[in-house]
């Protein structure tokens, strides 16, 4: 559904740098991603950063990030405003919403920027439910649900129809979870194919043969290969 798929490089380009940082988002730019990937937490004073694990100090001294202020933070870790800064607007950007308090000020940062961040905003959740109470927020934005196929217990046509009732855009699953029929099924309710932990190069061609509309992987040299590949027997073939 997405033509070109979009290429998301997973936390920055993280097999190149260190994951989560301005370094690794500016590298992921040069390397030839065409969306960025990280995870939004809100810090106690109410500002969106962006980091995997939501902690942040060494053992016995560790805390969430909900209970240190942004000036607290060590300064490798971004804010989301800084990211925009940054990288700026025009790239794709998926943000799995670890803390959910976060999504209405993700969504306020992004207006805030400008240009195209609304409109290239991809908010992952594994929740449903939250996921429909954020259709809300904004008609520009698009929400993924980020599952795992055995997660879903009403089956995939069953899933891929109460995402469509609920507004929900797509659906993320990782890269062993999906086969042609599967994206065929998820299509046919109009409902995008996303594809996560998507690592070597054999998992990178199969997916983009399967039709899948995002991929999502830490080596994004070897991605924009598979992605540039992809195009050219795409237009061959066209």
């Amino acid at each position: 559904m997405l033509d070109p798929p979009l290429g998301f490089a997973h936390r920055g380009a993280r097999a190149h740098a260190r994951e989560n940082t301005l370094d690794a988002f500016r590298l992921a730019r040069r390397l030839g991603a065409t969306g960025l990937e990280s995870d939004a937490w809100l810090t106690l004073d109410g500002e969106v950063v962006l980091d995997h694990d939501g902690v942040t100090g060494t053992w016995p001294r560790r805390r969430p990030l909900a209970r240190v202020v942004r000036t607290e933070l060590p300064p490798h870790m971004p804010s989301l405003v800084e990211l925009y800064e940054s990288c700026g607007t025009d790239l794709p950007l998926s943000l799995d919403v670890k803390d959910p308090d976060a999504a209405r000020i993700v969504v306020a940062t992004a207006r805030e920027a400008g240009g195209e961040a609304l409109a290239n905003l991809w908010l992952c959740s594994p929740s449903v439910e939250l996921l429909a109470s954020w259709r809300g927020l904004d008609d520009d934005i698009h929400l993924i649900d980020s599952t795992r196929f055995r997660a879903i217990a009403e089956g995939p046509e069953r899933r891929a129809a109460t995402l469509a009732d609920l507004g929900i855009d797509g659906i993320n699953m990782p890269h062993q979870d999906w086969n042609g029929g599967l994206t065929t099924l998820f299509h046919r309710f109009e409902r995008v194919a996303f594809a996560w932990d998507v690592q070597h190069d054999h998992q990178l061609h199969a997916m983009l043969r399967m039709g899948v509309d995002a991929v999502y992987s830490d080596h994004v040299d070897r991605m924009a290969a598979a992605m540039t590949a992809f195009g050219a027997n795409h237009r061959r073939e066209g």
